[in-house]
């Protein structure tokens, strides 16, 4: 399909796999798209900023590049980033089109449906999209497409007067008269709020006065805050919604100084924020910022979970909100035909957004094309293509093609890199991603065969030996589970599966048919495989006594809406790998297992990521696990202590290893050296030579059921 990407300060239509529908998502075949002229543009702008100027504008990615440079090292870290800025980034937030296909659990929609969807992220220029429920309202049966297609800007509109909350007869200012500006003076005018429109374009001014504004202001003509002064009889507009983008601070200052005692300020548009206390302090000013569509808006229950808000405690949720801004459009109440100023055929997207750059005067609405569906959305179907074919070669026998399932930051970053050095031993065959731009990039930066969407056509794929699955937790292990069902081998993120029941039919898979040969599974559990662990378990296995281990993993605040802390929280995704390292120095199964939770005072911190775990081992060992998010994060994350014979090892990040009593031979690196390499390097020699996993199954199981018990304690 072809999608609108923003590369460098253009935007390209470039061909890209089709997305597969999800659980909780609804699958368009769009027919229109509109162009935001603000904050599209402003992106597309901002893209064509060199790199370095880029992050110098953006403090807070000074430190996050700074940090990516010390673990990684400079030219790693450079190729990284440029890697991402020249896949480019999707742009657009507002559909219309038919429904094609509905993930799990949607029941409002069906094949064929006449819809329209808003949402960064997921409304794009595309032919295709998926769309989270909760961002997708039916379109009247009389509206059109191309109008139905300006939903969430519509939306944005609707919010903004809500968040002023205005009577009827009530003074209003729009300052700004693009297209919320003007959209908002239409709704202002048919609700019976008297408007004054402010702008600096006359031809935008007219047309706010055809559709409803009672004044009009000039402001680089004439003093805006006394001319609506003089309209309001001395006392101030009872609301400014602020409409325009801008990084002065100067109309800002003016929206307040002409705004009436007790009254409210609403930001909608782009300013710039130095504001003055004079300003508001004496006239007790409320200054109110309007967040995009509306309620909902940024919070993944509702957007990605599809869990709505009360009706009778929040009445307009987006989604509500498009709905209302459809059926204005529908009984005339709102008018865009003077809004919309041009269409164009999707094939001529990068002049469509040309258009909003060059011509003049500026246009407004600026819609796409992409063509009506197929009658028979079965041939609609056929043409979603979810593969694109990059290249075709040619790898020896005693190579390994791998395909990766889950273009991450930690696949990216991580493992695809190291797959690519090791060169002479991996092929890097495909990369699945539900993102299709995102997996075609990645393709074609390390010299994949194709980049698809669809996780079916790795496992139908004879020359997929190994499937890499680096998606988020949740569906590791159904994905694994059908990888081996279809005969791939499997290296799995950690964790292996959040839950028993799916460890359990991983476990079946393996006893089910003993004398047939079966692919090898491998989870992520890199630390043992690092140089230090490796180091230490050379000593260890001398040992004549038990271990006596403590581990600690300051693993640092993450809020407790993120995303970590669903499918068996942090234990079962990040500590899982301190239980696997602890069985690997053991060499022992876990007998009795005691889970201790942290009970704080404050709701910002949870019991479930600050536990402490005490595991006992068959042959008398003692490991205790502590995995602190209240920590300070300037103390190390990683620190380890070994006692055992009167002897004692230290390890400190993965960084530097010592010995007290044990003449074991000091290890220092620069960087943390966590195992990441050498785990692909024994797995190649499993896969090509001991035909045997290098983590046992058994351990691999116990390690797994062992997170979980302790992420429910």
């Amino acid at each position: 399909m072809k999608q609108a990407l923003v590369k460098k300060g253009l935007v390209y239509g470039e061909e890209v796999p089709a997305p597969v529908v999800s659980p909780g998502f609804v699958l368009i075949k769009v027919v229109n798209s509109c162009i935001s002229a603000g904050t599209e543009m402003s992106g597309v702008l901002s893209s064509g900023v060199p790199l370095v100027k880029r992050i110098l504008k953006q403090p807070e990615k000074i430190s996050k590049a700074i940090n990516l440079v010390r673990s990684e090292g400079i030219n790693k870290a450079y190729k990284q980033i440029s890697g991402e800025m020249e896949a480019g980034k999707p742009t657009g937030y507002s559909v219309s089109g038919v429904v094609l296909a509905v993930g799990e659990g949607v029941k409002d929609f069906m094949p064929g449906d006449r819809v329209a969807a808003g949402g960064g992220g997921f409304a794009h220029h595309a032919e295709y999209v998926e769309v989270p429920k909760n961002l997708v309202v039916k379109v009247p049966e009389k509206l059109d497409f191309i109008e139905a297609s300006t939903v969430a800007i519509g939306a944005i509109a609707i919010h903004g007067i809500h968040r002023a909350n205005l009577t009827l007869g009530e003074f209003c200012v729009v300052f700004g008269t693009g297209i919320l500006g003007l959209l908002t003076v239409q709704m202002l005018a048919v609700s019976g709020i008297r408007v004054i429109a402010i702008d600096i374009d006359p031809a935008r001014l007219k047309i706010a006065e055809r559709t409803g504004a009672e004044f009009i202001i000039n402001s680089s003509e004439t003093d805006p805050v006394k001319d609506v002064l003089n309209i309001t009889n001395g006392y101030g507009s009872d609301a400014v919604i602020f409409t325009a983008s801008t990084s002065s601070s100067i109309p800002l200052s003016q929206a307040f100084q002409m705004t009436r005692k007790k009254g409210k300020v609403i930001l909608v548009g782009v300013s710039g924020m130095e504001i003055k206390r004079q300003d508001i302090y004496q006239k007790e000013i409320d200054f109110f910022i309007s967040t995009s569509y509306g309620p909902g808006r940024y919070d993944r229950d509702y957007e990605l979970k599809g869990i709505d808000y009360p009706y009778h405690f929040v009445r307009w949720t987006e989604r509500r909100n498009f709905s209302e801004y459809l059926r204005l459009l529908q009984n005339r109440i709102i008018d865009l035909s003077l809004l919309i100023s041009k269409v164009f055929p999707v094939e001529k997207i990068t002049e469509a957004f040309q258009s909003l750059k060059n011509d003049s005067p500026k246009p407004l609405f600026v819609i796409l094309d992409y063509g009506k569906p197929e009658k028979d959305l079965s041939e609609e179907g056929q043409k979603t293509n979810r593969l694109i074919h990059l290249s075709h070669k040619k790898v020896n026998n005693n190579i390994i093609r791998v395909a990766i399932v889950g273009a991450g930051s930690f696949a990216t970053h991580m493992h695809l890199p190291n797959l690519h050095s090791l060169k002479n031993k991996f092929s890097i065959h495909a990369i699945v991603d539900n993102k299709g731009h995102k997996a075609k990039a990645v393709a074609k930066q390390y010299g994949a065969d194709y980049a698809t969407t669809d996780f079916d056509e790795v496992l139908k794929d004879p020359d997929t030996d190994l499937v890499m699955i680096c998606t988020r937790h949740d569906n590791h292990g159904s994905l694994t589970l059908r990888a081996l069902q279809h005969g791939k081998h499997v290296f799995v993120e950690k964790p292996l599966a959040t839950n028993i029941e799916e460890i359990e039919a991983i476990e079946h898979f393996y006893e089910e048919d003993p004398g047939k040969e079966k692919p090898l599974l491998m989870v992520g559990f890199n630390r043992r495989f690092s140089i230090y662990a490796r180091k230490i378990k050379e000593y260890t296995d001398k040992r004549i006594n038990p271990l006596f281990i403590h581990y600690r993993m300051n693993a640092g605040y993450i809020p407790a809406e993120h995303w970590v802390h669903e499918n068996g929280g942090r234990i079962v995704g990040e500590a899982c790998h301190i239980i696997d390292l602890m069985s690997f120095f053991t060499g022992s199964p876990i007998e009795i297992i005691h889970v201790e939770n942290l009970s704080p005072n404050t709701g910002k911190y949870m019991s479930s990521d600050n536990k402490s775990i005490i595991l006992k081992y068959r042959d008398g060992s003692i490991a205790t696990i502590e995995y602190v998010a209240v920590g300070s994060r300037e103390v190390p994350k990683e620190y380890m202590e070994i006692h055992f014979d009167e002897k004692s090892i230290i390890m400190e990040d993965y960084k530097i290893l010592r010995g007290y009593g044990a003449k074991i031979k000091p290890i220092k690196t620069v960087r943390s050296e966590k195992g990441h390499f050498q785990e692909l390097e024994a797995l190649y020699q499993s896969i090509h030579k001991t035909k045997e996993c290098p983590i046992f199954l058994t351990e691999i199981l116990q390690t797994s059921r062992i997170a979980i018990l302790a992420g429910e304690k």
